[in-house]
């Protein structure tokens, strides 16, 4: 089969590599219909990925139809339209059966846990993914969810209204966003779907503020965002929702809100000794969240919201190209390209 493989620093192939096979007798392999970049994907573009392997398929966001099933799985069928969730778990431990997945006690984070983080689990943009334990990995969609939507649910929705959650928005309060990709942009869905009054956008990009405006958002213009925060809040916001990971943008969120605000993280952050400002979060009695999205405790809600029209998930996506365009996608996301946003890739074309 054709996939895009990782094969060092800015360098991604679109190549054939073998078939996979059934992952056991509770996997299931899916035809994918469509795959997503997302923007963690970009660390490993960069050359700063989880493992120093290469030549591994990459991506961990796909939508497609079941060809294969082991003999122990039960609730599906061949020919079911499924979302393959990102965060990948055993099924079995406790944890997984509460939906935790990121907590699994048989996946250790974060190579086992997801797609085409590394050689262990195959990626997600190959015509072909082998699905470990089905029953907990995949979705079943309806009919009402369409493929674009669906990509952004199997991560990038999911993640935004996890830190929403986290962060206990509740209605009237006031949100700041940092960081406007998809993840971002879902995350003004989400505060607006949780009550928020008012959700104000920071980017460094135009056009993604731009994006965030249409979706209700009051876009930061200034080079000096914090003071800009400060002066249309009076004080700083309630909550502020982090979509980076990067160092400036986490002390960005910690001062962007108020007395007693709260901070949530969903970026991802690879630093491990990041300068926490210790004094300003107890004079501020500040609350700070941080964590990896567990997909399949999110879905349930998002699915019927998505449904119902009360999320759009699908206006984040900007590009929609073959899977064989998938180098020049790369190329073109990591330098912010053509407006990207989110690209979405076609195997079948």
């Amino acid at each position: 089969m054709k996939a895009l493989t990782y094969t060092g620093p800015q360098q991604i192939s679109f190549t054939e590599v073998p078939d996979p096979t059934l992952p056991g007798r509770d996997g299931a392999i899916i035809r994918v219909t469509a795959a997503g970049i997302c923007g963690s994907d970009l660390h490993i573009y960069a050359g700063h990925g989880f493992t120093d392997g290469i030549g591994y398929t990459v991506g961990h966001e796909a939508v497609g139809e079941i060809i294969e099933l082991g003999p122990d799985v039960e609730g599906f069928a061949i020919g079911d339209r499924v979302l393959a969730s990102a965060s990948v778990g055993c099924d079995r431990c406790p944890q997984c059966k509460r939906g935790t997945v990121a907590a699994c006690e048989r996946h250790p984070l974060p190579i086992d846990a997801c797609y085409g983080l590394g050689g262990s689990l195959a990626g997600t943009q190959a015509e072909l993914l082998a699905v470990p334990h089905a029953e907990g990995n995949l979705v079943r969609l309806p009919d009402a969810v369409g493929d674009e939507a669906a990509v952004v649910l199997t991560d990038n929705a999911p993640t935004a209204w996890y830190g929403a959650r986290r962060a206990r928005i509740v209605p009237g309060d006031t949100v700041v966003v940092i960081g406007l990709g998809p993840v971002g942009l879902m995350a003004v869905q989400s505060a607006f779907a949780m009550g928020a009054a008012r959700v104000l956008g920071v980017d460094l990009i135009g056009e993604r503020r731009k994006r965030a405006a249409e979706l209700g958002a009051e876009p930061i213009e200034s080079d000096d965002p914090k003071t800009a925060i400060r002066d249309l809040l009076g004080g700083g916001a309630d909550v502020a929702l982090e979509a980076v990971g990067a160092d400036a943008t986490i002390k960005l969120a910690i001062s962007a809100v108020g007395h007693r605000g709260r901070v949530s993280v969903v970026g991802v952050s690879q630093n491990r000794a990041f300068p926490f400002h210790m004094q300003l979060a107890q004079v501020k009695e500040l609350e700070f969240h941080i964590g990896l999205c567990s997909i399949q405790y999110e879905l349930p809600a998002l699915l019927r919201l998505t449904a119902a029209g009360r999320l759009t998930p699908e206006v984040v996506v900007s590009h929609r190209l073959p899977m064989s365009e998938g180098p020049s996608a790369y190329r073109m996301f990591a330098e912010r390209a053509d407006g990207v946003c989110k690209v979405v890739l076609d195997p079948r074309r």
